[in-house]
């Protein structure tokens, strides 16, 4: 066997969580980056070439969690205005201490705090939106994460783009200035709904994204009220507006999707747009309940995503997987409703081809990125582990004990490995004293 960067060994293999197949004493191999060698034990060299070995002592290996929507940045308003409707706490709250407090220097030391969170609980790609998305991008490539980072347009004075006329041109500056800058990192766009965004200023956003190759995120039919608005302004649902538009294809991902009608479901599946689903955001703010059974039946893929901080109020993804399941059985009294395994897959293999990364992550296969977790089973609540799916009924993000990203070790132990988390939180404790003093 060739001499690789890494090898893990000795580990329970959980190599596509879609499929459920544990593969126990099995070994991966790491080599510039990217998974080179995967199987048993057995079918190793008794003398394996490596740089390092990890002795994953019978521990789960699999592959690293996908969260498909959040705003890192707003880790600094983490529980500022809890308990409210989502226009009160948007209109009221969340737009007013941005206007004030959102800068470069905010946006990237709370970024740098959400991938510390993701990370340490097993997230190992985010899609992010939020402004001054350039600060946001550096934390991530900084902190060694990987990301779909997106730049915010509204058609409001901005973060960044104060003047809202200029909102185009500042997110096209943003896809040239990260195009293949760093391999971690995949600039796209984020339009905020199509209550902040005119039709106009959709249609040139998209326009943008299909010029540049990039991923269009957009925040859609979250609130009954959004679908009351769009109705009375459009004469039609805000994702038919979007169809009208020309907006939907194979690289829009429409985030929440929580009031849905028959018709909407078949223009997503038509037009191959995807979908982010963010339950505990939408349960916090009282929003609602996505129709996933009804879009995964319809075949629209659709991807898992813990929204930010300030209507989660944590980046947990093992218990968003958990509150998901659970959501959606209790909804329809059915305890067979959205099984564990699919939830599980929307958090890894799915959730990646929702954001186009399914050929680099999400799975472990020869040929992909090494982008992969061990998490310890030697838990009581993880005893005995039957099957994958008690991931999703127990597991918790604190029972990852080592992260991999590009086959960069980020995390071993439970220690940070990638970056100064001490320094990340005295800058993030600095800032929320601006908060507290009112800007």
């Amino acid at each position: 066997m060739p001499n690789h960067d890494l090898l893990i060994t000795n580990a329970t293999l959980l190599a596509n969580p879609a499929d459920g197949h544990l593969q126990e004493d099995a070994y991966l191999a790491v080599a510039d980056g990217a998974i080179v060698g995967i199987g048993a034990m057995a079918d190793l060299p008794a003398r394996p070439g490596a740089d390092r070995i990890i002795d994953a002592a019978g521990n789960l290996l699999m592959p690293g969690l996908v969260n498909c929507h959040g705003h890192g940045a707003m880790t600094l308003f983490r529980g500022l205005a809890d308990d409210l409707p989502l226009m009160t706490w948007l209109t009221e709250h969340i737009f007013p201490v941005e206007a004030r407090l959102v800068d470069a220097e905010m946006v990237y030391w709370c970024s740098k705090l959400a991938a510390a969170e993701m990370i340490l609980g097993g997230t190992t790609t985010v899609a992010d939106a939020y402004f001054h998305e350039d600060a946001a991008a550096q934390a991530f490539c900084d902190t060694g994460l990987r990301a779909v980072a997106a730049q915010g347009i509204i058609d409001f004075p901005a973060p960044g783009v104060p003047d809202p006329t200029k909102n185009i041109a500042a997110a096209a500056d943003f896809l040239t200035a990260w195009q293949g800058k760093n391999p971690l990192l995949t600039p796209a766009l984020f339009c905020h709904s199509p209550y902040t965004c005119s039709p106009d200023t959709l249609q040139r956003a998209k326009a943008l994204a299909r010029e540049a190759g990039s991923l269009f995120f957009i925040h859609l039919a979250e609130t009954r009220d959004e679908i009351k608005q769009i109705k009375e302004q459009h004469g039609c649902t805000p994702v038919e507006l979007l169809h009208r538009l020309g907006l939907l294809d194979e690289n829009t991902v429409c985030v929440h999707c929580v009031w849905l009608e028959a018709r909407d479901i078949e223009l997503l599946r038509e037009t191959g747009a995807k979908v982010a689903t963010c339950p505990e955001s939408n349960m916090k703010l009282g929003s609602g309940i996505a129709p996933l059974t009804e879009l995964l039946a319809a075949g629209v893929p659709v991807g898992l995503g813990t929204d930010g901080c300030a209507s989660n109020n944590d980046l947990d993804l093992f218990q968003e997987m958990a509150s998901c399941a659970r959501l959606h059985k209790v909804a329809a009294h059915e305890p067979t409703r959205l099984p564990a395994a699919a939830v599980l897959g929307m958090a890894t293999g799915t959730g990646a081809g929702v954001l186009g990364l399914a050929g680099q992550t999400g799975r472990l296969a020869v040929g992909l990125r090494a982008d992969c977790i061990i998490v310890d089973r030697r838990q009581p609540h993880l005893t005995p582990f039957h099957n994958p799916e008690t991931l999703v009924y127990a597991g918790r993000g604190s029972d990852v004990a080592t992260v991999l990203i590009n086959g960069r070790v980020v995390m071993q132990d439970r220690r940070l490995l990638s970056f100064d988390l001490g320094k990340t939180l005295d800058e993030v404790r600095r800032l929320a004293k601006r908060v507290k003093a009112g800007g």
